[in-house]
């Protein structure tokens, strides 16, 4: 025990200084998306971190693991500190470029443009993460877009997937309903999963809270994917 915390009349200022002086002097910033998020409506952010963490906590472990439309790498931080290595993908090249830039100090954390509408990565992984993505995929692109992704997994992969639930389009914002082409309710995301991989576990999340309740009543939706079926990729 140091004098300061032994010393009940000590300096709580000086201890603060000698506490904060021990930090690392990062410069992090959010990206675009974050950004906006952060100050439009700033709980989003409780929201977002919220999924990957749950995401990592599924994920934890895994050597290899791959995220389908990571954006500006908001939760990679999340996802990196839980496994091996971790593969972020977009379609988009300026933002993975910023991306990649921002977080460079994570060392077990990279970057790479892929389409999985097109093709199955060429490497292979034991782990995927694809949140807030599959309601931007039109319904004529998700069998290769889902086919891909499970071709791109061990035999043993897991795949986690969130996405808005289709009962809670009522009360999304204006800008979010713009790109939502493709929400699905919990018995469509389940059943279309199924097609892709032997066993299918769903979640749905208010806010911060993950729970197995009513569907119809969740604000999201998640799939716990285990297993992906052979023979399911698409080009």
């Amino acid at each position: 025990m140091t004098a300061a915390k032994r010393d009940k009349d000590g300096d709580s200022a000086a201890l603060w200084r000698s506490v904060h002086a021990r930090l690392k002097p990062l410069d992090v910033t959010l990206g675009r998306a974050s950004s906006n998020a952060y100050l439009a409506d700033p709980k989003m952010i409780g929201f977002m971190a919220a999924r990957y963490k749950f995401a990592a906590k599924m994920l934890a472990g895994r050597t290899r693991v791959l995220e389908i439309g990571c954006g500006d790498g908001f939760g990679a931080p999340f996802v990196a500190q839980a496994v091996g290595r971790l593969l972020c993908t977009d379609i988009v090249r300026g933002t993975l470029r910023d991306a990649a830039k921002r977080l460079k100090p994570l060392a077990n954390l990279s970057f790479d443009f892929h389409d999985f509408r097109a093709r199955p990565h060429a490497a292979k992984f034991d782990g995927a993460l694809c949140v807030d993505v599959l309601e931007h995929v039109f319904p004529a692109e998700e069998a290769a877009f889902l086919g891909n992704i499970a071709a791109s997994l061990t035999p043993d992969g897991v795949l986690v997937l969130g996405t808005p639930n289709r009962t809670a389009e009522a009360y999304a914002s204006e800008f979010s309903k713009l790109g939502h082409v493709n929400t699905k309710t919990q018995a469509e995301l389940v059943a279309l999963m199924r097609q892709h991989f032997r066993n299918v576990f769903p979640f749905g999340m208010n806010d911060e809270v993950l729970h197995t309740g009513y569907a119809p009543m969740c604000h999201y939706l998640w799939a716990l994917c285990v297993g992906p079926k052979p023979g399911r990729r698409r080009r």
